[in-house]
């Protein structure tokens, strides 16, 4: 299947690179011409939502061993090529990379071609937040295994004591008679505005329930969430939850994922809030419509996020986490070392890859290494639809990192 006007990822930074010069100045001239920001300055130039939205909804209508073939083939979103730049950048220099090698390898695309423009965003609930004003609040949707922990000591560092749920980041702990937590979805807006308010807390955390995407963008709340790859993430989760003994007593990851029917595409169905027996439309071609529907809702609702982090990317978010929620104390992000980094600095003899990785042992939890050929491919089309969020949530953390113009980037 042909995607529309997908350029390959080589060519296209090229051409990127050597438009740099020009879209500064096409910035500048729309700057003078009279201070015009964000959405404004986007419907100048129509942004590149609509063309990357309609990229993924071809994908999604696939069917899954098709759309990650394509994916694979094409890197549709230019996520994957900057990545393995990425890591060999890292480990040949021993360290993260400054913002300025960040760009030589992404650099700031034209204005029409941002997936984040037009800019969804609300700026004004993001600068109330940063302001104190009374009422507002960080909804953190959490995906569990996606970097939910480092987000919640995020705002431990820089929200007062009073001003934090007492069960990590979820109010709904002490709401529901410490039965639930990271229910927000079962709250009525109405209810979640005045209990937060009474209890002057300051985040909230939706961790086991999907986004209501009818009413939560109501809410007096910037908004934030963070990805982890697919296949990743599924699998850390098999491993605290069943290998370390939280409560699981399955060992055999083919029997749990049997089971775990729920994780299937669980971030499409976290941000497209579709009705119950969406799972039955994952597959199948008389269902492709279906899975355009819960796509296109998915992405529309993550453009509308403030902060879209990815999990693999977290020493990378620290100005977007500074210049949009105001937090100064970003040690939570700063202080991770990408473990290929660690393992380049090592010099104890073993046999490293080509991107500097030690040769990786028996107990590996990589997931070509622990899973067999057959259980990879299950869920990695299990999870297909999730694969194409993904890298749609990599592309806009990708653009709000190098971008600092207008719009799409971090608040001027």
């Amino acid at each position: 299947m042909s995607l529309p006007g997908v350029p390959s990822p080589v060519g296209l930074l090229q051409q990127q690179q050597q438009q740099q010069q020009g879209q500064v100045g096409q910035s500048q001239a729309v700057i003078s011409a009279g201070g015009l920001r964000g959405k404004v300055a986007s419907s100048l130039t129509g942004g590149g939502f609509k063309h990357y939205l309609d990229i993924a909804l071809d994908l999604a209508s696939l069917e899954p061993s098709e759309a990650l073939a394509t994916m694979e083939q094409n890197d549709p979103f230019q996520t994957n090529y900057f990545d393995n730049l990425l890591l060999q950048k890292e480990t040949a220099l021993k360290r993260t990379l400054t913002i300025d090698e960040i760009k030589d390898i992404f650099p700031c695309p034209r204005l029409n071609e941002r997936i984040t423009l037009p800019d969804a965003r609300v700026e004004q609930k993001a600068k109330d937040f940063r302001d104190g004003e009374d009422g507002t609040f960080l909804f953190f949707q959490h995906l569990r295994k996606a970097g939910g922990t480092n987000f919640c000591s995020l705002a431990e560092k820089n929200l007062p004591q009073k001003a934090q749920p007492h069960y990590y980041c979820m109010p709904d702990m002490g709401w529901s008679g410490n039965k639930n937590a990271g229910y927000l979805h079962s709250w009525s807006n109405e209810e979640i505005i005045t209990r937060m308010a009474k209890q002057g807390y300051r985040i909230a955390g939706n961790e086991w329930e999907n986004f209501a995407v009818s009413r939560h963008f109501d809410l007096p709340a910037v908004f934030a969430t963070s990805f982890r790859k697919p296949l990743d993430r599924a699998l850390s989760q098999f491993r605290f939850e069943c290998i370390e003994d939280r409560g699981c007593q399955i060992k055999d990851v083919h029997k749990w994922w049997d089971r775990r029917m729920d994780l299937w595409n669980v971030y499409t169905k976290t941000f497209a809030d579709p009705p119950v027996g969406a799972r039955n439309q994952f597959k199948g071609s008389e269902h492709s419509k279906q899975r355009r529907e819960m796509m296109a809702t998915a992405i529309d609702t993550l453009s509308k996020f403030h902060i879209v982090l990815s999990m693999e990317w977290l020493a990378y978010a620290a100005p977007q986490v500074k210049s949009i929620l105001g937090f100064n104390d970003v040690s939570a992000l700063t202080t991770r070392v990408r473990p290929h980094i660690t393992q380049a600095k090592r010099d104890d003899g073993q046999e490293h890859n080509s991107l500097g990785s030690a040769s990786i042992k028996k107990a590996s939890w990589d997931p070509k290494e622990y899973l067999d050929a057959a259980q990879y491919k299950k869920m990695s089309e299990d999870l297909a639809l999730d694969e194409i969020l993904t890298e749609v949530a990599r592309r806009m953390f990708l653009e709000r990192l190098v971008c600092e113009d207008l719009g799409g980037g971090v608040p001027i």
